[in-house]
Parts: structure tokens; sequence; C-alpha cells
């Protein structure tokens, strides 16, 4: 893996993290999702450093090269924020704030953060990550939603899930990577090689599943928790993801106010690896647009 970024590591939160970061700036924090690392956000750390942002994509607990602690408990949502807002504090300059940008996971994790830790979070983008009261209500209310997400509950079984992902040099995550997007070649030889040498590291399998776990055993305590007032959020939704049906972005103002949807009708569930240029576009649009 080449590129002009750095990789760097330390401990935080009391886990060992690894992460790459490129350019000067404003901090922005981008967290990957299932089944990827940081290497996710390769089309977007380069145009945030141009731009004049400092980009930094860590490997979450348990991804690729950041440490992979045992057991479920250790993947709750309050575990993984405690992570990032311990990565803010570190690499955070005067008032130690952080633009944060979530996709799938990464963005299930980021919804929470305004609640958990608003001191840290300048602004929040979301990629295909839906609100999860919004998620709530499309699995109780929606079949075709229910069925998308079946693979949920599987994750849920010991053992089972690991083993059929990893089955045939991981036949499954080559197939999804090779299939899902809209833009034909998404997905390099290269990128997929990268994939399957991230989660084949000893215990990454495990440790991306038990995130699915623990959100199940571990839900999240939110009540007396409120929105931050004022707090610009952006969401950036490819029409074409096979995961996540539409019906997720509707009525989301109930719960997020100052929220802007931008929809990209020609993009994937992997949106900003399908749709790079236009995503970058109104990414940066945004994190130009909030200030301090």
């Amino acid at each position: 893996m080449t590129g002009t970024w750095t990789h760097r590591e330390d401990r935080v939160n009391g886990v060992r993290l690894h992460w790459v970061e490129q350019g000067e700036g404003p901090l922005v924090v981008l967290l990957h999702g299932f089944p990827e690392f940081w290497y996710a956000w390769r089309h977007q750390i380069p145009a945030l450093a141009a731009a004049g942002f400092r980009a930094v994509a860590p490997d979450l607990r348990g991804y690729n090269l950041s440490e992979k602690p045992a057991g479920v408990v250790a993947y709750r949502i309050e575990a993984l924020l405690a992570d990032l807002a311990g990565l803010v504090e570190l690499l955070g300059e005067g008032e130690k704030k952080a633009h944060v940008v979530g996709h799938d996971w990464g963005g299930a994790l980021a919804w929470y953060a305004p609640l958990f830790c608003p001191e840290k979070i300048l602004s929040l983008t979301q990629m295909n990550a839906p609100h999860p009261l919004a998620f709530r209500r499309e699995l109780k209310t929606n079949p075709a939603q229910r069925k998308k997400s079946s693979y949920i509950f599987l994750f849920q079984l010991p053992w089972i899930p690991e083993r059929r992902i990893r089955a045939g040099n991981f036949a499954v995550l080559e197939k999804m990577l090779r299939r899902d997007p809209v833009t034909p070649g998404t997905f390099s030889d290269e990128d997929v090689r990268l994939y399957k040498e991230a989660l084949g590291q000893p215990g990454a399998l495990t440790a991306a599943i038990n995130y699915y776990r623990a959100a199940f055993r571990f839900p999240p305590r939110v009540r007396g928790r409120k929105w931050p007032e004022g707090l610009k959020t952006l969401l950036i939704w490819g029409m074409r993801d096979r995961y996540l049906g539409p019906g997720l972005l509707e009525g989301l103002d109930r719960w997020v106010p100052n929220l802007t949807v931008e929809r990209i009708p020609d993009a994937s569930h992997w949106v900003q690896a399908d749709a790079p240029a236009r995503v970058n576009e109104i990414l940066i649009r945004f994190l130009t647009s909030v200030r301090p």
C-alpha cells in the first residue's frame, strides 16, 4: 500500500489503534464500516488534505492493524465511542474537536457520537449509514428491509458466520465487492486482495462480527441524552444500496435537526468508492461551510 499519507499508532482508551493521516488543518476523522478498514477512505484522504484539512482514518478496534480485544463486550458502542473521543483528544488542537465522517458501521457508531461525546464533535457526516431509530422502525414495519438485513441475525450465532465468510478465501467478501458497486472496477484486484488481507488478520473477522453481537447484547443507553443544538449534519446516500432501503431516509428530521441529505442516484452502498469525485465535492463543500 503506497501513498503520501502517514501511518501512525498509539494507545487510545487503553487500546492500541492504528491510523493513517494526511494534511494539515481542521481535524476530520473518517470511520470505516464492515468489512473494511482505513483503506475505505483512500479516495477521500488526499482530497481532504488538498482542501486544507487533516484527514485521519483509523482502523477501528478489532480491524486490520489495530488491537483486537477479546470478548463481545469489548465492542459495545460506549467502548467504541470512548476510542473516538480519545483519538480526537490525542490529535485535536485548540478546542479538540473534529469533523466526524462515518460509513456503514462507522456511521452507526457516529450517529451516537453527538449523544455521548458532543464536546468532541464539530460536524457529522454520514454515508449510507441508517439512523438507529429509523433502522429500528424499518425492521419492524418493512418486510423488504428485514430481508435485506437478515445477515445481521445470522451474525448473532457463534462461529457459523466466521466459517461462512472465511470459506473459499473470503469468497463472500470478493463477490460482494465485485457485484455491488454501480461503477465497474470500483474495487480493483489489488483492492480486493487488501480487503482480504485485512480481514484475515488474526482475530479480525471475529472482532468485526462482534460489533453486531454487541449491538444486540449491549444496546447503548441513550435515555436523557439530547442531540446538540446547532450541530450541522450531512447524509450522503447511494440510492442503489442492496442492504439499506430508501425508507431509511424518511422522517429523519424528527431526530436530527439541521440535516442536509444528498442523494446520489447512480451509487451503491459503497458510495465513497463508487462515486468518489461526487462524494468528495459534497463532503468538502459541507466541511468548509462549518465554522468552529
